[in-house]
């Protein structure tokens, strides 16, 4: 197993100084991205991305409850990742692990910052009563970037959200019966792009095997080139120039893939 990982490493890594990808890919190249949209029957709204072999599904559910203390007239975001076991055997049932934790506080991060969502419109009453908007993400196949994939399903499924019906009187929300006013939202939509680096090249989009020989990582949400976010995984250092190098593609990458997502996206 050992001899395998490592033939197959230094295969990736022979492809990279050529300026390829082991599977026919440039560097800077996406594999192919699949989108649908109302996937759930229960949701306010849901998406399923496919990007290559790697999929995930999530799914937007609101409620009515008290404001948080910080914002007494902004409604709530709240963002969760479940990475099944199905989805790959690396992954265990039972409490959110590391990789589940990141991938939540980074979606989250990428629409907290950029305000795509205009938390100000979902006040219904200043300090009592805020539409609260729950972001659930699933894995449901692990072929690598499982991070950006939950990223542009979390925009997409907002996209694609409709408010419930709120019985005022009542104070009860009616669960599937949607009006047809959409989820407030800007027009700053973060695209999350992370660029990897191996043996000293940058590649974005990587699978498994890819991600599994990464030396470090820097995951973007940036709309049209502005950046609402930004995080640095692994261990190992960036030079300042090397950071000017990463921004510059992903900011190229950013462009190309937002032309893709278009045609998916609800305005």
């Amino acid at each position: 197993m050992a001899e395998t990982l490592r033939l197959t490493e230094e295969r990736i890594k022979k492809y990279l100084e050529a300026g390829r990808r082991f599977d026919g890919r440039k560097l800077d190249e996406f594999r192919d991205i699949k989108i649908e949209t109302g996937v759930s029957k229960k949701a306010e709204g849901s998406a399923r991305v496919r990007i290559g072999k790697t999929e995930v599904i999530v799914g937007i559910k609101m409620d009515v409850s008290t404001p948080y203390a910080d914002s007494p007239n902004k409604g709530n975001l709240s963002v969760g990742a479940e990475l099944l076991p199905l989805s790959s055997s690396r992954f265990e049932s039972g409490p959110p692990r590391f990789p589940s934790i990141e991938i939540a506080r980074l979606v989250d991060r990428g629409i907290r910052e950029s305000k795509f969502i205009e938390l100000d419109k979902l006040c219904i009453k200043e300090g009592e009563k805020v539409w609260t908007v729950m972001l659930d993400i699933y894995s449901i196949n692990d072929d690598g970037n499982l991070l950006d994939a939950a990223g542009i399903a979390a925009v997409v499924a907002l996209k694609d959200a409709k408010i419930p019906e709120y019985d005022e009187e009542k104070e009860k929300v009616k669960f599937g019966e949607l009006t047809n006013k959409r989820l407030p939202l800007s027009k700053n939509m973060p695209i999350t792009i992370t660029a990897h680096k191996i043996d000293g090249k940058f590649i974005v989009d990587p699978t498994l095997e890819e991600e599994d020989i990464s030396e470090t990582k820097l995951t973007v949400g940036s709309c049209n080139g502005i950046i609402s976010s930004i995080q640095k995984g692994n261990s190992n250092p960036l030079s300042v120039e090397e950071l000017e190098e990463i921004l510059e593609l992903i900011e190229k990458v950013e462009r190309e893939v937002f032309k893709k997502l278009q045609k998916f996206i609800k305005e």
